[in-house]
Formats: structure tokens, sequence, C-alpha cells
């Protein structure tokens, strides 16, 4: 084998920074594609228990609802909505209608 056949120590430094960055970049996407698996699993399930949440609709304010748990959740801006209400007893009124349900089922 002449010196010309042998790679040269840089040679083998590149492939192996271009081999590790690869991978790298492979992990990143593998990552990247199991959480987003993992969040589409939990769409519409309860954080608190895994159950499958309901929407119901109290005072035309969606509140995803628990049948397992009897966990109550709230979307982005729908506590606004009842807290900040022109109305100062709709949020009593909202939590009684809602309570009250919860204790027929």
């Amino acid at each position: 084998m002449s010196t010309t056949d042998k790679p040269s120590q840089n040679e083998d430094e590149y492939f192996a920074r271009r081999d590790a960055e690869l991978l790298k970049h492979h992990r990143n996407a593998l990552a990247a594609g199991e959480a987003d698996a993992e969040r589409k699993g939990h769409r519409h399930r309860c954080p608190k228990c895994g159950g499958h949440l309901q929407v119901t609709d109290f005072h035309r304010i969606q509140i995803d609802r628990c049948p397992e748990c009897l966990g109550i959740w709230l979307d982005a801006g729908e506590l606004d909505l009842v807290v900040g209400h022109k109305d100062p007893t709709f949020l009593r009124r909202v939590f009684s209608d809602l309570f009250a349900s919860l204790k027929t089922k």
C-alpha cells in the first residue's frame, strides 16, 4: 500500500465530524417526530388521568370535562371570558351550573 492510498488524518477527521453531524441531525429529527406523535396522542385527553375529554357549552363558553376524574379544563382565553364578563355573578352561575351538572351524572 502506498502513502497515496492511505487516507490522511485530515480526511479521517473530516469524515468523523461529518458522520457525527449527520448522526446528531438524525437523532434530532427522530426526537422531534416522537415528541409530535406524543403530543398528537394526548389531543382531547385529560391532562390529569388521560380520559377522553367531552366539550360542554356553558353560557357560550366551551368547557372540557373529563367524565372519569371529573376534571374541568379551560382552553386559552376561556378563563378570561368568564372572569372578565360584565355581569359580576356570571362566574358564580357558570360554575354553579357546571357543578350541578356533575352531581346529576
